[in-house]
């Protein structure tokens, strides 16, 4: 019986919970952050501001991971527990009052707030996508709860930080430094950052006057150019195409060593993969251009008006889809829209085909739904209403309900009103349904020369090479970007002097992804092609310039040297690809300058450790363990990798782990590992049971 009484009791309280942002009104959350990087805790002063909607004997913030705490309510103490992730202060509270909370506190997170070696440079960054971010802020993970949150963050000098809103003030506090930030309107909390390391910023204007801030560490001064390029067009463009000023005072883009995702759309501040900070070369093959379009749409779509619950969670990620697809188009050219909607119909219409299609309002919907198909959803109501109807149902839907909550009726109220239809039909086909309407969506792509180029390149396919071999050096004269690779992967089953006449022309095509296709598809180089092959180390593309370092090294033993001295300082994108594998290959080259084989090696397993970006650690295992040349130091490293933050990673890492300890010698030299860590230890020590 009691344990009955215990269940319903707990339901009661969850219950009572879940419906408090209808009991409370929380207006505005400051907090004073000092960060212990050492430790790994954050430790806060806070003043929490809330109106009573009804009479309540409790309110509570979301608050995981405290490990310490004290809190008064209008300057008198207040009766404080936590329970179940939670901060519950008890006392009767009234209708209508409004209440003044401190709280100081110390938590030390598990996720969200991550602590990060930056090449040995200290870097904190925050992810608060979810409800995530009370696991070191105390606040309310429920988004439909909206909270002016105000944040000052205690640094060393020479640190930087970046939080949302605007920087009133850098006060000079006992030889550190407070930096004191404003925001002058609600948002959830999820949306909340602070990011604090080595940077270095480039200050732009757009044309309606927003302060935009470009954030860098010091050493890629360099590449800020390239990586942002296009920014400010973007940002002028979305403004004008969605009809309404920018919500906010300003914007800030920050890069942060081992991100979890590509980027994310805080408030004001948004974070993205230090990954795509590319020079020349690299923005051939990585580029921010769409991540940075697509992060920029969410200060609209998800910061200005945000879902009420995943069941509309396509109203963030579908608009942020298409309008960065927008964006992108207007600056790089309008092929590049109707090739991605091109790629993500295949991808929809193969997830229906094998009967997993999901409907854009089922909350529990992959991201290919939210995202793709959410942006297909636009662009088949744009077709349908026009483009005057559509921009005045999106304008009026953002002023509507600017700075609040937003269901998928919300918007469909402000289209029908513009346009004068009752979109049944539209709803029924893009909204609810599971199925991708494949034909009817292709069919809306027709009218652009690259998809009938790619579809007619394609269609070859099916011919003999004799049949084709003509069309395809044809198809080589065009500067496309799509058709021309699709070109040489029809040549894979040929044999290169069969196709001769075709690769001469495609090496001097200087199209960088038809030569990039070259040295995915042609592995043996044949001395017929090896001058052309050769060039190609010079090419505006690290992934074309590693995959042709590793061709001609294999194909001819002969000039090894000279293809390692030719790529020898050449590092890649930032996650060092170029690099590793050319340490790989003169490792391999036995009489490759033989003295500094071990200092070689030695950069090699250097780059195991946690100062360099998992994108990095990663290769450099991966080449170990091909070579079998693991050492207890990069042994150790690779334990400490299976613990790091992105599971991905983490994981790659187990499983390279469990392969190493199939070789005796390397389970004695994790036998004798002095690991301090006690996860670790108790970690390694169940791996070699």
């Amino acid at each position: 019986m009691r344990l009955i009484f215990s269940l319903i009791a707990a339901f009661l309280i969850s219950t009572t919970y879940a419906q408090q942002t209808e009991t409370v009104d929380f207006e505005r959350i400051y907090a004073l952050l000092d960060f212990n990087f050492v430790e790994g805790t954050v430790t806060g002063n806070m003043e929490v501001k809330f109106t009573m909607k009804s009479d309540a004997d409790f309110v509570y913030l979301d608050a995981k991971n405290i490990t310490k705490y004290e809190s008064l309510l209008d300057g008198k103490l207040i009766s404080t527990h936590t329970d179940e992730g939670r901060i519950i202060f008890t006392q009767s509270f009234e209708a209508g009052n409004t209440y003044n909370l401190k709280l100081k506190y110390t938590a030390k997170p598990n996720k969200a707030l991550y602590f990060v070696n930056n090449g040995g440079f200290q870097q904190i960054w925050t992810q608060g996508q979810g409800k995530y971010t009370s696991n070191w802020l105390p606040s309310i993970d429920d988004m439909n709860d909206k909270i002016e949150f105000d944040l000052s963050v205690i640094a060393y000098p020479g640190q930087e930080v970046i939080a949302n809103g605007v920087l009133k003030e850098k006060e000079e506090s006992d030889e550190k430094f407070i930096w004191h930030f404003e925001m002058s309107e609600p948002m959830s909390s999820y949306l909340v950052a602070v990011i604090l390391g080595d940077y270095r910023k480039q200050k732009r204007r757009s044309e309606s006057g927003v302060p935009i801030d470009l954030y860098y560490y010091p050493e890629d001064s360099l590449k800020v150019m390239t990586t942002y390029r296009y920014s400010d067009d973007m940002f002028d463009f979305l403004e004008e195409e969605i009809g309404v000023a920018y919500p906010w005072p300003n914007y800030k883009q920050v890069p942060v060593k081992d991100f979890l995702y590509a980027g994310m759309e805080n408030t004001t501040a948004t974070v993205f993969s230090d990954q795509y900070m590319v020079d020349r070369s690299g923005f051939t093959d990585r580029n921010y251009v769409n991540v940075n379009a697509h992060e920029l749409a969410h200060q609209w779509f998800g910061d200005y008006v945000t879902e009420t619950s995943g069941t509309h969670h396509w109203l963030q990620e579908g608009f942020a889809t298409y309008y960065a697809l927008l964006a992108e188009a207007d600056v790089m050219g309008k092929e590049i829209y109707a090739w991605k909607l091109f790629q993500s119909a295949m991808q929809l219409k193969e997830l229906t085909d094998k009967g997993n299609g999901e409907a854009l309002l089922d909350p529990k919907a992959s991201s290919l739904t939210f995202y793709q198909k959410g942006a297909w959803a636009l662009h088949m109501l744009r077709l349908e209403i026009g483009d005057d109807a559509f921009r005045t149902a999106v304008k009026n839907y953002l002023e509507k309900h600017k700075f609040s909550n937003v269901e998928t009726e919300d918007f469909l109220i402000e289209a029908r009103a513009a346009s004068g239809q009752d979109l049944l039909d539209f709803e029924e086909n893009w909204l609810n349904s599971p199925e991708f309407r494949y034909e009817e969506a292709i069919a809306t792509l027709e009218e652009y020369p690259v998809i009938q180029r790619y579809k007619r390149t394609v269609g070859l396919r099916k011919l003999t090479f004799g049949q084709k071999s003509q069309k395809l050096f044809e198809l080589l004269a065009l500067p496309d970007k799509y058709s021309g690779p699709e070109a040489i992967y029809q040549l894979a089953d040929v044999s290169p002097e069969a196709a001769g006449r075709i690769y001469e022309r495609a090496f001097y095509t200087n199209n960088p992804w038809v030569r990039q296709a070259i040295a995915q598809t042609v592995r043996k180089v044949p001395a017929s092609m090896k001058t052309n092959y050769e060039r190609m180390l010079n090419d505006d593309s690290y992934i074309t310039r590693e995959l042709a370092l590793m061709n001609l090294w294999s194909s001819f033993p002969g000039d090894r040297h000279n293809y390692l001295d030719k790529m020898k300082g050449v590092q890649g994108f930032a996650n060092h690809n170029v690099e590793i594998a050319w340490l790989a290959l003169a490792i391999s080259t036995l009489d490759y300058e033989e003295a500094y084989i071990r200092d070689q090696f030695f950069r090699l397993t250097r780059f195991t450790g946690n100062r360099y970006s998992f994108e990095t650690r990663e290769q450099a295992f991966t080449k170990l363990y091909q070579l079998q040349l693991f050492e207890p130091k990069s042994l150790e490293n690779l334990v400490e990798a299976c613990f790091h933050h992105n599971w991905r990673f983490a994981q790659t890492c187990k499983q390279i782990l469990d392969e190493v300890l199939k070789n005796e010698n390397y389970r004695k030299e994790l036998e004798k590992l002095n690991i301090k860590d006690e996860k670790q230890k108790i970690f390694l020590a169940e791996k070699l049971s």
